[in-house]
């Protein structure tokens, strides 16, 4: 495997990994503190299903913050993926 592969596969790997630890330390974390499961979990009445405030100034700081990182790690992702599948240049001959 070429130098630029293993690269690319590194970097492939490290945008799949901080977009997911990202992912379940944010916006999953949010929810779980908004449904109760850090208080200890109890089944909530229907109505109450989905009690995240909409106008909670922690979402408002979380989701912009969450859609940036893993846009970058979808473009990291992606130039990780283009490495590791283009094959290498054809050497030049004299």
């Amino acid at each position: 495997m070429a130098k630029d592969k293993i690269i690319g596969l590194i970097i492939m790997l490290l945008g799949i990994l901080i977009a997911i630890l990202y992912t379940l330390g944010s916006i999953v974390d949010l929810f779980m503190e908004a449904v109760g499961v850090s208080q200890g979990f109890k089944m909530p009445i229907i109505s109450d299903m989905l009690p995240v405030d909409i106008f909670s100034w922690r979402l408002f700081v979380v989701l912009p913050l969450w859609l940036l990182v893993v846009l970058i790690c979808i473009i990291a992702i992606w130039i990780g993926y283009s490495m590791l599948t283009t094959p290498a240049p054809v050497p030049l001959e004299d």
